[in-house]
């Protein structure tokens, strides 16, 4: 996700923060300053972090459970609405997926229980739902806080567990795409009412977290459309097979030429024997040009050590290689090594474009 930055790794899994929930901690730093100072601050900032700890307790549930069936989780992603654990694929079945998506409430509810008990132990009496917390008693408002994140979070809604939990009952009985559709359909639906609800009582935390639910569904459809699209295709049958290539020491200004001549975006550049060095796609060369000029090299703006894909490689690899390498478009060689293919965004898009288009024609 864009704008997210790591701020540690914890078993393999990055912990990473959204620009937007670093504006939520700064709102909240500055609301307290002004009715408390920096006593205030401090007392939020100390319970935001506990918050933050809470929610990462939650994610780390999905993601225990996704290793049990074999699933990675690359990183985790803290919003202003909660947190985004991104699993690397999806499970293989809809029950594992249903697992994945109740596990995070279980640690949630098991976290409360425990403030609940504890509060029980030491003679107090926990107001569950009330946000009337004594003071200083950090303990009922985590308590207050797991209580109120574990109904959130059950909403049935992307990207909420909720919207999960609803998606896999459905795909025992429809499938995963028509099951996501429908899925989508009712987040969105609630999304809507919430962000106009909020609006009309004037709470614009709660409008701006129905935004990212919207934004949430919309990008889980698409996710599962394009696996679903890309379903038993491998990279020899998408890739383009009539390309330019440039050699390595040529001119930026040559491959400007390049470029206007025709609609290729991406060039492989190669050496003097015709083995791939790297990448130089439209935006390496317009950077190029403005940064080092016309006379410059092709080896001086391109994208080196780039992955090399072979014609065998499936959809989901072929696509998670180019996101993770950050070039538009990966060459293809096969296996003695010689350069047969280039395979880009841009035919992926197209190729997800034309499937989908098929099954709407036969009525799926």
């Amino acid at each position: 996700m864009n704008w997210s930055y790591r701020i540690f790794r914890i078993a393999g899994t990055d912990v990473k923060v959204h620009v937007t929930f670093l504006l939520l901690l700064v709102y909240f730093g500055v609301t307290a300053y002004q009715e408390g100072g920096q006593t205030a601050v401090l007392i939020t900032l100390a319970a935001v972090l506990g918050i933050f700890t809470c929610i990462l307790l939650h994610e780390f549930g999905h993601i225990l459970m996704a290793r049990r069936f074999g699933v990675r989780t690359p990183d985790v992603i803290l919003l202003p609405i909660g947190g985004v654990a991104r699993l690397q694929r999806m499970p293989d079945e809809p029950r594992q997926e249903l697992l994945i998506a109740l596990a995070g409430p279980a640690v949630t509810l098991a976290i409360a229980a425990g403030f609940y008990t504890y509060l029980v132990a030491t003679g107090h009496h926990p107001q569950i739902f009330s946000l009337d917390v004594e003071a200083g008693n950090a303990a009922e408002l985590m308590l207050q806080v797991n209580i109120l994140l574990l109904l959130f979070n059950l909403i049935p809604a992307f990207p909420m567990d909720g919207g999960r939990v609803l998606r896999s009952l459905l795909a025992m009985r429809v499938g995963l795409v028509k099951a996501t559709r429908t899925a989508v359909k009712v987040g969105q639906a609630l999304a809507i009412a919430m962000g106009v609800g909020g609006l009309l009582i004037g709470h614009n935390m709660l409008a701006l977290i129905a935004f990212f639910v919207f934004i949430g569904a919309s990008a889980e459809l698409t996710a599962v459309e394009t696996r679903s699209a890309g379903a038993g295709v491998r990279v020899g049958d998408m890739m383009m097979t009539r390309f330019r290539t440039i050699p390595l020491h040529a001119r930026l200004d040559h491959a400007a030429r390049m470029l206007l001549e025709g609609d290729q975006k991406e060039f492989p550049a190669v050496d003097n024997d015709g083995r791939i060095e790297g990448i130089l796609s439209r935006e390496h060369l317009i950077k190029g040009l403005s940064e080092r000029g016309p006379q410059s090299t092709v080896q001086e703006s391109m994208a080196s050590n780039v992955p090399l894909l072979l014609p065998g490689h499936g959809f989901d690899d072929a696509l998670a290689q180019i996101k993770a390498s950050g070039s538009s478009a990966l060459p293809v060689v096969d296996t003695t090594g010689a350069l047969v293919g280039l395979l880009s965004l841009d035919n992926i898009s197209e190729l997800i474009q034309v499937r989908n288009a098929i099954r709407k024609d036969n009525g799926r």
